[in-house]
Parts: C-alpha cells; structure tokens; sequence
C-alpha cells in the first residue's frame, strides 16, 4: 500500500486534486481569517522549472509549506505580490516538492494525506530521553531530494526544527554544492503566532501573515559546505547575526 501511495505522489494530476483540496479548505484562514503580506514574487516568476532550491526559515509544520504552494499557483496565474481570488486551485502549480521529517509527515490523518502532496520524507532526528538528537547526513535521502532537483523545485528548511536560531544543517548545503540548483532564501514570520506548530488550528486569529522572497543567491559552489551554509543562515535571517540584532531590538524596546 505504501509503494501505491508513494507512486501516486509523482503523478501530477494526482497532486493537482490534493493542492486543490488542500487549497480550498486553507485558503480562508490565511486570506481572510489572518492577513498575508507577501513580498517578491517578481523574483520567481523568470524562474526555470527545474532545478530551483527554496530555502526558508520555518515556524510551523504545515502552514508554512501550504502557503508557499498557494503562492507558487498564484504567480503561475500572473499574479505578483497576491493571492486573490484563489480560481488558481483550477490548475495548480504541480512542480514542486517539499522535504519534511519522516516522523512529522507520519503523525495525523491529515499529514499523511498533504503527504502524497509531494513531500519529500527524511529521518532528519531521532529522540533519546525526550531529547531531539541531531543524526548523520544520510546519503539516500540527499539522493532523493537531488534528483527531485532534476524536473522540480524544492522547498526546504535547514534549521529542520521550528525554533528560531537554531543552527543550519549541512545536509542543505551539500545538496546545493552537488546540485549547484538556483537558490531562493525566503524569509517567514507570523505563522507560530497564527497556527498551532504541529497542526493548522488558529493560536491568534486576525496575525499578520509575512513571506518574503528574496532575489536569488549569488554562490560559488566550490567553496566548503560550511561556507555555503553559513551563507544560507545569513540569507534566511538565522544566523548568530541576526540573533543578536534580534536581542538587541528586544533590549532597546524595553529601555524606551
């Protein structure tokens, strides 16, 4: 049964009808419950339609993801900076996956269905005495989502966790230095406080929603994967850098 599901995931028609319903029962709390702000769009719209890495901080497991997809069928539908009217759903952008946590895509009903939406499942941590572990590059999975670079676009998270400014993972930036993709950093906020992180119950209606993409990054793929991570932290607003800028804003706020 597995084997059927995972088939069915690479068939485009197929992940057609799951963004369409997926679309249709998300689109009112992102547009009309809370506000989204989206910047950048003119950057993807002269984008090739393979071999394009997106590469975001992350706040929460599924609305962050499902945005991105409504965007994306947006700007194939000529619109910039905008949902509107979400007739995109008609004919969704289907070339693109997602990587997620194996055990993440695993846990509820509904994971499981947005799973054969094209999600691209890693076993990124493994859990000892309550505690998150961070494990080893595994080769098969940076095989997989290398050659889903082939024909598609990638959304990924470095961080691979929801906590703001917790360090990058290597795997990304050895994906970019063997795929050598067009890298687009996109920068997220408002989702932790709109949603629940592991479902897409409303914490606070009426959030601003913000997602921004950035132009894409200049990189010198025979530099060091720790070069071309750190470079990425910088890029997504997660590096030691921005945290202290984040500290500091904090500090001033609470002198005034």
């Amino acid at each position: 049964m597995n084997g059927i599901f995972e088939r069915l995931k690479h068939i485009k028609i197929f992940r057609a009808v799951i963004y369409a319903i997926v679309g249709a029962i998300t689109y009112p709390g992102l547009v009309l419950i809370n506000k989204l702000k989206i910047e950048g769009t003119e950057h993807l719209e002269k984008l090739p339609r393979k071999n394009v890495l997106f590469v975001s901080n992350h706040q929460t497991y599924f609305a962050d993801v499902i945005t991105f997809i409504h965007i994306f069928c947006a700007v194939k539908w000529r619109q910039r900076n905008k949902l509107g009217i979400p007739f995109y759903l008609l004919n969704p952008f289907t070339s693109v996956y997602f990587v997620a946590a194996e055990e993440t895509m695993n846990g509820s009903f509904i994971s499981r269905i947005f799973k054969l939406g094209g999600a691209l499942t890693v076993k990124r941590t493994w859990r000892a005495e309550g505690k998150e572990v961070r494990r080893g590059l595994d080769p098969s999975d940076t095989r997989k989502i290398s050659k889903a670079l082939d024909n598609n676009w990638i959304i990924t998270f470095p961080q691979g966790t929801t906590k703001p400014f917790a360090p990058g993972r290597k795997g990304t930036a050895y994906i970019i230095k063997n795929s050598q993709p067009i890298v687009v950093p996109v920068v997220i906020n408002g989702f932790w406080r709109a949603f629940t992180k592991r479902g897409l119950t409303f914490k606070k209606k009426g959030s601003l929603l913000s997602i921004r993409f950035k132009e894409p990054m200049v990189i010198d793929y025979t530099k060091p994967i720790d070069e071309i991570l750190e470079q990425v932290m910088d890029a997504i607003e997660q590096s030691k850098k921005f945290m202290l800028k984040g500290k500091h804003h904090v500090m001033t706020i609470l002198d005034k």
